[in-house]
């Protein structure tokens, strides 16, 4: 059951969800993206299917996952701009940020799958949500290419990006949990 609190308020990030998920355009496209979504996830194996709803688990799996990238983004953030750079620490860097990359992918999967199960402004929600953090990790991505060609600045500027936008997609994800209770209904 979600507190009395969180159902409606005038919270910032309460009126900010509003904004962004109450615009038809929004709606118009996740009315016709989820059925696809849908349709990619059905031609998985039921095993697989199920491992991306959590079951067994007894929660989403997504929640659990975040941990990955954001922990890889977040390190590599702090040794990217923590003062006193040396080649050992940027190497630490970009591994941090290669480890948290290769973590979003399982991360995305599983979001998208919990998305499918959505309606309403919680589905307007998640898709920006996702979206939020899909450029986050093609951020990241870009990050690591432009560390790997000498381009240090530009690989740190991208990574910093993301990171910011997977924190800000992160109070998106907090609201889908807390105000909408996504992924409540397992136990």
């Amino acid at each position: 059951m979600l507190l009395p609190s969180l159902q409606k308020s005038d919270a910032p990030t309460h009126q900010f969800e509003d904004a962004l998920s109450e615009h038809d355009r929004v709606e118009a496209l996740a009315r016709e993206l989820q059925p696809l979504v849908k349709q990619a996830l059905e031609r998985l194996p039921p095993s697989v299917q199920r491992a991306l709803h959590g079951d067994g688990l007894g929660h989403p799996l997504h929640p659990a996952l975040i941990h990955l990238p954001l922990g890889g983004w977040i390190v590599a953030g702090f040794l990217d701009w923590a003062p006193g750079r040396t080649e050992q620490r940027d190497h630490a860097a970009d591994q941090a940020l290669l480890l948290g990359t290769v973590g979003a992918l399982p991360t995305i999967i599983a979001g998208w799958a919990d998305w499918t199960l959505t309606r309403g402004q919680a589905r307007r929600t998640g898709l920006v949500h996702g979206l939020i953090n899909e450029t986050a990790f093609v951020l990241c991505a870009g990050s690591l290419l432009a560390r790997q060609r000498g381009y240090r600045r530009l690989g740190r500027a991208l990574s910093g990006g993301g990171l910011i936008l997977a924190s800000f997609g992160g109070v998106l994800g907090g609201q889908l949990v807390y105000r909408h209770g996504v992924g409540q209904e397992r136990g």
